[in-house]
């Protein structure tokens, strides 16, 4: 892979020995079956390539780093094909989660539902300063929060806050978010990149075995739970995603993209 290369969905350039990934799937970023299956090669190659040392996600604009599930594309798909993507989405999650090299999420813009999980699968997250919401709105439609996500944000976060998040469906901006724990910090808007790529070249000096050792005794409880839990957990949001009641929501809600 060149240093500095593009597919359909993603910029990616090598900075720092840090692999940098730009989400560019038009200004919100929706996610959907190709920019999962370019975002599961692209970590094949990083967690494969020793001259990268750590990994930066961010988006190419800085409006959204994501909307979230592609819900107009997906709404239409039937229960198999829907099975299909869910399970792809799970398994990029755990991935990126489970990925021995320092991750680093920049968020410059809105991170909602599936684009907040993507974030909340890296080991540190930057926001900036501004309008940039975050947050879990899947009860709001109909459906529920995705088991990676759920144990994350309870390994993350206070029980309260955690109960707010997965249960509440709010958005938060920069400075609830960091209080409630989805984030590392609130960086101002022209920092916020280079303040994160700072962050991922000082992980990936690390001695790389140590670190590696280190985050698997982090990662390891949430990731042995998805993986027990992953057959029933995704029946459960499959049959929640075609039950009458999300039908109807995710009807409205596709006709705001």
């Amino acid at each position: 892979m060149a240093a500095n290369s593009y597919t359909e969905n993603l910029q990616i350039s090598i900075e720092d020995r840090a692999a940098v990934v730009k989400l560019a799937c038009g200004i919100t970023n929706p996610i959907g079956t190709e920019l999962i299956h370019e975002l599961s090669i692209f970590l094949d190659y990083v967690r494969q390539e020793p001259r990268i040392h750590s990994l930066l996600l961010t988006s190419a604009n800085n409006k959204f780093f994501s909307i979230g599930f592609d819900i107009p594309r997906l709404y239409d798909l039937d229960v198999e094909e829907f099975r299909a993507f869910y399970r792809q989405f799970n398994k990029l999650c755990l991935d990126l989660y489970g990925l021995a090299k320092p991750t680093i999420a920049s968020i410059p813009g809105h991170a909602v539902a599936g684009g907040c999980i993507l974030a909340l699968c890296c080991d540190q997250r930057f926001i900036k300063e501004g309008r940039a919401l975050m947050g879990l709105n899947e009860v709001r439609l109909g459906v529920t929060v995705p088991h990676i996500a759920e144990c994350i944000v309870i390994q993350l976060c206070s029980g309260r806050a955690a109960r707010e998040i997965l249960e509440f469906g709010k958005y938060y901006q920069p400075p609830e978010s960091l209080e409630l724990g989805l984030v590392d910090a609130v960086i101002a808007d022209d920092q916020l990149f280079s303040c994160s790529l700072e962050r991922a070249a000082l992980l990936g000096s690390l001695p790389a075995e140590a670190y590696a050792a280190i985050k698997q005794g982090r990662v390891e409880r949430v990731m042995n739970k998805v993986i027990d839990n992953g057959e029933q957990r995704d029946m459960e949001f499959v049959n929640l995603w075609y039950s009458s009641e999300a039908r109807e929501l995710l009807s409205k809600a596709k006709e705001q993209y």
